[in-house]
């Protein structure tokens, strides 16, 4: 998932997980950047690096949701552990040795980060993984994270290999697809257009349809003169042509999911959105 920051990127990518938990899949929901949101949607502790269960089956049948974060830290020293070096990982991570690397090599932690992806993608038993990428801004160096590595440990060696890996998992589009979400306003609609082409021409990553997120449905018969009336017809009229305009300067198929009047969004509002999901799915090509 990938997205300017505030177009509702997480909630997104949580009420995909429940789509596809509900349709009895397994499903492992990532999050990178610590911040609690995903969680809390789903009313539990904050992730941490092993797996939490979010939501399961209450029929007792297939499908549920598991909730993981992963850091840099962690998966260094899980990375490590793996070859062998444990206790070198620890005290990288004791003394902030760390940042030193990172910044010899720039790009190191979200190699790791998305080595350790990788390791579950190929290990970990889940149907389907969804990760909760950086804002547009930093998914593009994020993911190209890989290509620069290789290129700087230019030669062999492990980082080299677990570098070769990421990258072929990000280019077979069975494996990864990279699924934008925005909202139809002038703004991210830009920002998501930038971000399409870049990520398909410089990390030659398949692009999912994109998600139009937060879309205030028209009402019939909504013809009064009324301020109220006079707003609801205008952000409508405005939303639907940023998403015409998104459809022609971006040629995926969209998503669209509805605006819900609600300050808080728990796990009534992720059902509702999960339908409205797979109802938009079913209709694409």
């Amino acid at each position: 998932m990938a997205g300017k920051g505030g177009v509702g990127k997480t909630t997104v990518g949580a009420s995909l997980a429940l789509a596809a938990g509900r349709a009895g899949l397994d499903v492992l929901l990532i999050e990178l950047d610590g911040r609690p949101q995903i969680a809390t949607t789903f009313s539990a502790e904050p992730l941490d690096y092993t797996d939490t269960v979010l939501w399961a089956n209450p029929d007792g049948g297939p499908g549920q949701v598991r909730g993981r974060r992963i850091t840099p830290d962690q998966a260094l020293v899980d990375y490590l552990a793996n070859k062998g070096l444990d206790k070198i990982g620890a005290r990288l991570i004791r003394t902030g040795a760390l940042d030193v690397v990172s910044t010899a090599t720039p790009g190191i932690q979200d190699l790791l980060i998305l080595g350790k992806i990788g390791h579950l993608e190929r290990s970990d038993p889940a149907d389907l993984i969804i990760v909760d990428a950086p804002a547009a801004g930093h998914a593009l160096t994020f993911l190209k994270s890989a290509a620069g590595v290789g290129d700087a440990l230019s030669g062999v060696g492990p980082l080299q290999d677990q570098a070769r890996v990421v990258n072929e998992m990000l280019g077979d589009e069975t494996r990864t697809r990279v699924l934008l979400t925005t909202l139809a306003e002038e703004t991210p609609v830009n920002e998501v257009i930038d971000t399409a082409f870049n990520l398909e021409d410089e990390v030659g990553v398949k692009l999912a349809p994109v998600i139009v997120n937060a879309v205030w449905s028209e009402i019939p018969g909504l013809d009064c003169d009324t301020p109220a009336a006079i707003f609801r017809r205008t952000k409508a009229a405005r939303q639907k042509a940023e998403a015409e305009r998104l459809a022609t300067e971006l040629p995926l198929p969209q998503i669209t999911l509805p605006f819900l009047f609600t300050t808080k969004i728990g796990i009534t509002e992720l059902m509702a959105l999960s339908d409205a999901l797979v109802e938009e799915i079913e209709k694409l090509p």
